[in-house]
């Protein structure tokens, strides 16, 4: 008995539902993990990124999400989602961006992998990334990171803790990822004192630790009774829990907020994790520290995402422009004004006899002047 059309329907309609369980497997199982062996944070990204995909397209087209097929994953809900993420998710740009990124590598995969879908995937792959802003990066200057260190109450643990960890951020200028998952093995504390840190793709780095921050960690393990050669998280709760990236935020922003009351300027910034990261980048280069030594240090892929700290120092800018005299200005020219302590009567009563000012052009008539009868 040939089947009808109703069988037939039913047919395509299961096959189109297994087919998107099966891109699903391969994608995560065989071709992330098995293939590409990419770290547990980039499966989890990618898997945030389909996630929201299949939630949004259920919504939409009112249907449960076990009942969804590959083709009801097509451009125009691609391209709905990305709106979503942005009007309703209130995602930057650079997140759209990011959850793109991953629906690319997804499609990718999908189109090798079974042809008939090609044309399709393609019209998905097809949608560019989205141009943004680029604002500047926030950083905290000396007298700001200063505060925050006197912030803890080293009378506590909490507080002891609280400033081994941010004295171990700011001199290292690790990410929040590597720091919750800092090992008591990774850290070298006798002479020379260093710490092993393994950053994003797994890529390993060795930082030299200064000799007061090595005293602080191991004063912290020994309060704690942790042996230094043991897989033991150096940073913990007050359960003894291994502290999460929301407790870091935490934790600085508590201090943060203590240390505004002796440096107003903090209650102006937006102090969270990776402010520390850019801290310790601008430092360095005030410090005359060569970009390449800085880039190791944070285990950046790339020399331009470290050359940006270099952009956004307001010292460096000032003393760039310092570095050639204005048009018409001699050598040895008085210092810049900005320099100078404010001193209104004596800049009232000197602008007759400084030559530092722009003089109007000579005139076939008498000057008048402070001095002129």
């Amino acid at each position: 008995m040939a089947p009808s059309s109703l069988d037939r329907w039913r047919s395509c309609t299961v096959s189109s539902r297994n087919s998107l369980a099966g891109h699903l497997r391969t994608f995560f199982h065989d071709h992330l993990i098995a293939q590409r062996n990419v770290s547990p944070h980039t499966v989890l990204a990618y898997r945030d990124a389909i996630k929201l995909l299949l939630v949004f397209a259920a919504e939409r087209l009112r249907k449960p999400v076990a009942r969804l097929g590959f083709e009801d994953l097509g451009v125009e809900t691609v391209l709905g989602f990305l709106e979503y993420l942005e009007k309703d998710r209130n995602n930057s740009v650079a997140t759209r961006n990011a959850r793109l990124a991953a629906l690319h590598v997804f499609y990718q995969h999908v189109a090798a992998r079974d042809p008939m879908v090609f044309a399709q995937c393609q019209r998905v792959l097809g949608i560019p990334a989205k141009r943004g802003l680029s604002p500047e990066v926030d950083y905290l200057e000396r007298d700001e990171m200063d505060a925050i260190l006197r912030a803890p109450d080293r009378s506590t643990a909490a507080g002891r803790r609280d400033y081994a960890l941010i004295s171990f951020a700011w001199q290292t200028g690790t990410r929040v990822g590597e720091i919750i998952t800092l090992r008591a093995c990774d850290l070298q504390l006798d002479p020379p004192p260093h710490v092993r840190i393994w950053g994003k793709g797994r890529k390993e780095r060795v930082i030299p630790l200064w000799a007061s921050t090595a005293a602080v960690l191991r004063a912290w393990l020994d309060e704690r009774h942790v042996d230094p050669r043991s897989p033991a998280p150096v940073f913990v709760n007050l359960r003894g829990q291994p502290l999460t990236r929301w407790g870091v935020r935490h934790i600085l922003m508590k201090q943060a907020q203590s240390a505004s009351k002796s440096c107003p300027k903090l209650a102006l910034k937006p102090v969270h994790p990776h402010i520390l990261r850019h801290t310790t980048a601008v430092h360095m280069l005030q410090a005359g520290a060569d970009p390449s030594a800085i880039r190791d240090v944070l285990g950046h892929a790339s020399a331009e995402t470290t050359w940006r700290y270099a952009r956004i120092n307001l010292e460096m800018k000032r003393q760039a422009i310092e570095s050639y005299a204005p048009i018409g200005a001699k050598a040895g020219s008085p210092i810049p004004i900005w320099h100078r302590q404010p001193d209104l009567l004596a800049e009232l009563e000197a602008i007759g006899r400084r030559r530092d000012y722009v003089e109007p052009e000579t005139s076939p008539h008498r000057r008048v002047t402070a001095n002129s009868p």
